[in-house]
């Protein structure tokens, strides 16, 4: 059903764009019989571009993997509690970018800074096509701004990691052997009253061939916790896979960079009020709005940018 549902939204999308450029053709015609005016010519031509685009960038998601879900991992680097807050800053941002365009979100995994802000977090988002459009968020995302945790009033840089794995579902098979598995139990931390202090309903599970360490918290009990974690370890494991053929596709090595300075991929400078992704090059002066969940010109950016 999910294999007929997608190939029919790619036959709509199809029906949608014939059924606009032969509009346009046929007003271009009205209006070389003086029965329409230039500027409804115009208008029309101009929304049969945009619908065009719009499909032509859509197309960018052709992966099996483009369509799944996805969970999103953030990791405060170099710069202690200002670097915390940044990652905090993120998280907020890709919630608001979630909820805005209807998808679900749940937290799974939550490790709080020790002065304000987050160390790490893990954040699984539902939806169509959120692996595909979020995949090119990979990367270090270094902030330039006057920090609020400095009481002179200095510009300070900071680094948070991000990284997005497809959420695997019952599409993919990924086979993971129980032998290969270690689990540890621990009390699950932040949010969630009396019941968190009480019980060691938080899983931890070690896949020794790979060395993937995966955590959730995110259910009332360990059952369902170890159920959540299964899911995301063989997502990292196919995650895995996917950079392995992308790196002999591309023939370069795919590895992670390091939390510092030279390895971003964009950069949030908001006194000068400028937000850059150094791949594409694609910039704007928004900076409120991007980090309330204005996302799409880069990700579309960047998926046209490596089609």
């Amino acid at each position: 059903m999910k294999t007929i549902k997608s190939h029919k939204n790619w036959v709509a999308q199809y029906k949608e764009v014939e059924a606009v450029i032969d509009d346009a053709e046929v007003l271009l015609e009205f209006q070389k019989e003086g029965e329409a005016s230039e500027e409804e010519v115009d208008q029309k031509y101009a929304e049969a571009v945009a619908i065009v685009e719009e499909t032509e960038f859509h197309s960018t998601l052709n992966r099996p993997e483009d369509e799944l879900g996805a969970v999103l991992e953030i990791n405060a680097g170099a710069g202690g509690t200002e670097a915390c807050d940044w990652a905090d800053m993120l998280l907020r941002m890709y919630k608001m970018w979630a909820e805005k365009n209807g998808h679900k979100l749940s937290q799974l995994n939550f490790q709080g800074g020790d002065v304000a802000g987050i160390k790490k977090v893990e954040l699984e988002i539902k939806g169509d096509f959120v692996y595909g459009l979020l995949k090119g968020e990979n990367g270090v995302h270094r902030l330039v701004r006057i920090s609020p945790f400095n009481s002179q009033g200095k510009r300070m840089t900071s680094f948070a990691s991000v990284f997005v794995h497809p959420m695997v579902d019952e599409r993919i098979e990924i086979d993971v052997n129980p032998a290969d598995l270690d689990w540890d139990t621990f009390r699950a931390s932040g949010a969630g009253g009396q019941h968190v202090n009480k019980t060691e309903s938080a899983v931890r599970v070690r896949h020794l061939p790979s060395g993937i360490v995966v955590e959730c918290q995110e259910e009332r009990s360990q059952h369902m916790n170890r159920d959540k974690a299964i899911q995301m370890l063989k997502s990292r494991l196919y995650e895995r896979e996917l950079e392995r053929q992308r790196a002999e596709r591309e023939k370069v090595e795919a590895g992670k960079m390091k939390n510092e300075w030279g390895s971003q991929i964009r950069s949030y400078v908001l006194d000068d009020r400028r937000v850059k992704d150094h791949r594409t090059n694609y910039q704007t002066s928004q900076t409120d709005a991007v980090l309330a969940g204005d996302l799409d010109g880069f990700l579309k950016a960047y998926l046209m940018h490596h089609d």
